[in-house]
């Protein structure tokens, strides 16, 4: 997919890797490939191409992210 980003540093996603257990749901989940998997647990690969669906957070059975869908470009 190519590397749409909309405005950059406005985007609410936030990973807390101390709850973080390594299942790698929530990359299976991104549509636009935001994750990925780093020595058994997850990492932000790019935060600016988030697009907050919020199918990261939602399907996170840790609660190891967050984010307010869809407020990052509207608040910028």
């Amino acid at each position: 997919m190519g590397k749409l980003i909309y405005l950059k540093d406005v985007v609410t996603l936030a990973l807390d890797k101390d709850k973080c257990t390594g299942c790698g749901v929530c990359v299976t989940v991104c549509p636009r490939e935001v994750l990925r998997m780093d020595n058994g647990s997850a990492a932000v690969r790019d935060r600016d191409a988030c697009m907050e669906c919020g199918a990261c957070a939602m399907n996170c059975p840790a609660g190891a992210l967050s984010v307010e869908k869809g407020v990052g470009c509207a608040a910028a």
